[in-house]
């Protein structure tokens, strides 16, 4: 492959990668006003409504494609004419030049690509039946989410009263003898404090917090 092959797929691929960047952001609007027409404003769906807006997305990423292209434009010709060393990132010298111009035909091609879709009705039914299926991924989330919590109920859990054996058992075994030892330690503070000592201070008992917060 030569370096211009090599340098045309290059393009390429910066272009569908700003491309499938523009679709993403666009099906992210999409999808908050179809959350924002289905749940604050209670209508129905309806795919026509939201044609519009998205060729107004895919419009508006056009522009500032085109906007990116001009101000690189601009970089480029003011660039031919330094040789000095650079001052840093976005100080672009003489040397930088082709690769500026590279870059403003590429956002030129992603705003060409993108108007184009924006007058395509089957791209537009796209984005929006993909917003929607990304909307509902949210909404159903959330009710699953909600569920769970709500039915999180001993008397709805199946494996409550075989846990529950396994729970009093280490309770007894574990948290309960580091409690009295905790207590037999604290009772002996108190002792060498009545007697003028200072004793050295105790850490918290390892177990279940609410259980020792209780009992303490």
């Amino acid at each position: 492959m030569s370096v211009t092959d090599k340098q045309r797929a290059k393009t390429r691929d910066v272009v569908a990668e700003g491309l499938y960047i523009a679709s993403a952001a666009t099906r992210l609007a999409l999808k908050n006003r179809i959350l924002v027409h289905i749940l604050v404003d209670g209508d129905d769906f309806d795919s026509d409504a939201f044609l519009a807006d998205a060729r107004e997305a895919l419009l508006g990423l056009a522009d500032e494609a085109e906007a990116d292209a001009a101000r690189t434009e601009s970089e480029r010709k003011l660039a031919r004419g330094r040789y000095s060393d650079s001052g840093g990132t976005h100080d672009y010298r003489r040397r930088d030049v082709r690769n500026l111009r590279r870059r403003a035909k590429q956002s030129q091609h992603v705003a060409r690509e993108l108007r184009a879709r924006a007058e395509d009705e089957a791209e537009l039914r796209k984005l929006v039946a993909d917003a929607r299926d990304a909307a509902w991924g949210e909404v159903s989330n959330n009710i699953d989410r909600s569920l769970r919590i709500s039915a999180a109920r001993p008397d709805l859990d199946a494996d409550y009263d075989r846990m529950r054996g396994a729970r009093m058992q280490a309770l007894r075994l574990v948290d309960l003898p580091k409690l009295r030892a905790h207590r037999r330690s604290v009772a002996k503070q108190q002792a060498l404090r009545a007697e003028g000592v200072a004793p050295t201070p105790l850490d918290r008992p390892e177990g279940s917090p609410a259980l020792l917060d209780e009992l303490e």
